[in-house]
């Protein structure tokens, strides 16, 4: 693709994000190659997030979209539809671009060396409500391949392709049908799933661009992220159901060992904290998962089923922790086998690159 083809809209969903909109703008306004247009879309915020953005509006171009709240998928809707850029780069209204953000992830747009290249992404530092460092390159210790070759690396873990890290091709996102407006949670997983499976190639460079900040109060542990888990999860299944006859078995052996994972993790951490709100809804999510699993998975849950919902809300909790442990014990097991061989690995590979030790 030609340079001159790159054109690039900053886009930021804003929900009463006061406290670290200027930050997010600075960063946007900051870069060593500036976006074509800059984009705020109110979410029906009801702080004074808005009047910041209208302030800084007076000296920079940037344009603020208003709309009734309907969630971070309908604002970024809105503004990919509103602009006429070519590619879009978001960010979220707590996160911050490093300088070299957009210079770093057009560079592959411009050299034109991918065939249908809709996707650029980077690697992140997680930094804290405060902003203080908290681990840098923090994809390097997360499970889930970089890059996507494969349905499966898309399917089995959590894509961990973050919008605030990555530029996309305004064309591809359309052609995949844009953040699915139902999801407050796993949108981008579900677009760039999409985006995968029509072909769409993806580049990663492993390098920090963006400043992720994970706090409480973020989107990542919002109740809004817990229900679009199960949506998403029932997506998956229709859009990618098993096939036996031709060994296509991607609810069993990815989808669903994929959100077992997650809501076993969910329910064992209710049940320590006797939440139990939160308890029953990750055993009825359980429960929904279970008729995708391999069929040893579902026969232990018929075993402890009558365990489970008679002890998990009683003094004797722990014997439904261990019943559900039980249930998704090959799923916990290999997820610890591939946090032992990423390590390993990574050990390994310290150890190729360190200098070698000087005899005397």
């Amino acid at each position: 693709m030609r340079s001159d083809a790159v054109t690039v809209a900053a886009v930021i969903p804003l929900f009463n994000g006061a406290s670290f909109i200027r930050e997010a703008l600075d960063s946007v306004l900051s870069q060593t190659e500036l976006a074509d247009e800059i984009i705020v879309v109110d979410d029906g915020s009801t702080d004074d997030g808005p009047a910041i953005v209208a302030e800084i509006a007076l000296h920079h171009p940037i344009t603020l979209l208003r709309k009734p709240n309907g969630g971070q998928s309908s604002a970024r809707n809105l503004a990919i539809q509103h602009t006429a850029c070519s590619h879009v780069a978001f960010l979220d209204q707590d996160d911050a671009w490093y300088e070299e953000h957009l210079e770093i992830l057009k560079r592959p747009f411009m050299q034109g060396h991918t065939r249908r290249l809709g996707l650029v992404y980077g690697n992140l530092d997680q930094i804290d409500r405060k902003g203080r460092l908290i681990q840098q390159c923090c994809l390097d210790d997360i499970l889930s391949p970089q890059p996507k070759r494969s349905l499966r690396d898309c399917l089995r873990h959590d894509m961990f392709i973050l919008p605030g890290a990555a530029l996309v091709s305004k064309q591809a996102m359309i052609d995949a049908g844009l953040f699915d407006e139902r999801l407050s949670g796993y949108e981008d997983d579900d677009l760039f799933v999409r985006m995968f499976a029509l072909g769409f190639c993806m580049v990663y460079l492993d390098v920090a661009v963006t400043r992720w900040r994970i706090y409480a109060g973020s989107t990542s542990y919002s109740p809004r992220m817990t229900r679009s888990c199960m949506i998403y999860f029932h997506k998956l299944v229709e859009m990618f159901p098993d096939e036996p006859r031709v060994g296509f078995l991607h609810a069993q052996n990815a989808i669903g060992p994929r959100f077992m994972d997650v809501l076993t993790t969910e329910f064992i951490a209710a049940s320590k904290t006797r939440d139990n709100e939160r308890l029953r809804q990750a055993w009825s999510d359980i429960q929904e998962v279970i008729p995708v699993m391999a069929p040893k998975v579902r026969r232990r849950m018929r075993l402890v089923r009558p365990i489970i919902a008679a002890t998990a809300f009683g003094p004797v909790r722990s014997l439904a922790r261990r019943a559900v442990r039980y249930v998704a014990r090959d799923v916990l097991k290999d997820t610890r086998e591939l946090r032992k061989m990423r390590k390993w690995s990574g050990d390994k590979l310290k150890a190729l690159l360190a200098p070698a030790a000087v005899t005397p």
